[in-house]
């Protein structure tokens, strides 16, 4: 890479505690524009989700679209270093410089699209305008989320000419055109899985941040430390953003920063050829998403339902554990399954 490791080192931390400043400090701005534009969250109709809507319904009004505070530090900061390398002379900032075609251009372009597409989804639930309460309808979703993650299967299988998975402990296989359509569905699961997590205070943040850190590990120890310092600034803007989402929530992430970071969440697990890892790094990602699988089907096929509320946060939820208590265990057992993970890479790699 041309740059000292003890630098790199230094760089990934320089630009985490700066993404953290940064965003910190614009948060009492976007906070006023949230509320001054009143845009507030709208909580599910009682006749769709009974229990769902008791649970939440004193957290209608609050105001959503929180997740803008992550995705825009990450564009500002790696636009500026991108700046600052052609125009100030000082080495030193000039390595500060994150922004490169083989390690973070993509997953940069895939979290800013992915973003503004949760941003419009989130403006049309504050203004009440589709089905429901509001918002695009679940297969305009998986559509449009589809198609983003096809740019990026297009972009890995042609451009950099990546068509092969590592499966921990064999080794690599080349599997040709099907690493496009594995692509696609590893991103749009992880997406997906990330959304339905997002349902309580401080719960899709933290367990994010487990997983952008073990990824953020794998990246560094690979010696991609662009990828590596790209995950730094998501984790910087993400403590930025805990801070003001524990309960009780100042603002929700919305899908403008469930989804988009989940997006991007997949697009590093293929960039450091540990996709197979994400179910294990992201187990409470996979937990939830099949917790509503299982509700689903079992209210299709059966007529009834397995749990009280889906997804699982929900169920425990309304079976009385309070809101911190769950938020607090879902974290633990991120922060578990992200050094799992870890290690296991780690012992591979060896």
């Amino acid at each position: 890479m041309g740059v000292e490791p003890n630098f790199d080192i230094i760089k990934v931390f320089i630009l985490t505690t700066l993404s953290f400043v940064v965003a910190f400090a614009w948060t009492p701005l976007l906070t006023h524009l949230l509320y001054q534009y009143r845009l507030g969250k709208k909580i599910r109709d009682e006749a769709e989700t009974p229990v769902f809507t008791k649970l939440h319904q004193g957290k209608a009004g609050t105001p959503t679209m929180g997740g803008v505070l992550i995705w825009l530090t990450t564009l500002f900061l790696a636009l500026l270093f991108f700046v600052f390398r052609s125009i100030i002379p000082i080495e030193s900032i000039q390595k500060l410089n994150f922004l490169t075609r083989p390690e973070t251009l993509l997953p940069l372009g895939a979290l800013i699209a992915s973003a503004f597409v949760g941003l419009f989804d989130d403006i049309l639930n504050v203004r009440g305008i589709g089905p429901a309460n509001g918002g695009l309808r679940m297969r305009y979703k998986l559509i449009i989320y589809t198609l983003i993650a096809v740019v990026g299967a297009i972009w890995f299988y042609s451009k950099l000419d990546w068509t092969t998975i590592h499966v921990p402990f064999l080794g690599n296989f080349d599997i040709g055109i099907w690493y496009v359509p594995i692509f696609i569905f590893i991103i749009v699961s992880t997406a997906f899985s990330v959304n339905e997590i997002d349902g309580l205070d401080g719960l899709a943040g933290g367990t994010l941040l487990a997983a952008f850190g073990a990824y953020g590990c794998i990246a560094f120890a690979q010696g991609k430390y662009n990828l590596a310092a790209f995950c730094g600034v998501i984790i910087g803007a993400l403590l930025a953003f805990l801070w003001f989402n524990i309960n009780p929530a100042r603002f929700f992430m919305g899908d403008t920063g469930a989804m988009s970071l989940g997006v991007t969440l997949g697009i590093v697990a293929m960039l450091t050829n540990a996709a197979l890892l994400l179910p294990i790094i992201g187990l409470a990602f996979v937990v939830v998403s099949l917790s509503v699988i299982i509700q689903l089907c079992a209210r299709k096929f059966l007529h009834k339902k397995i749990f009280l509320s889906a997804p699982l946060h929900h169920h425990l939820e309304a079976k009385g554990w309070p809101e911190p208590k769950i938020v607090m265990r879902f974290w633990i057992i991120a922060g578990v399954t992200a050094v799992i993970g870890v290690v296991i890479f780690l012992i591979d790699k060896q």
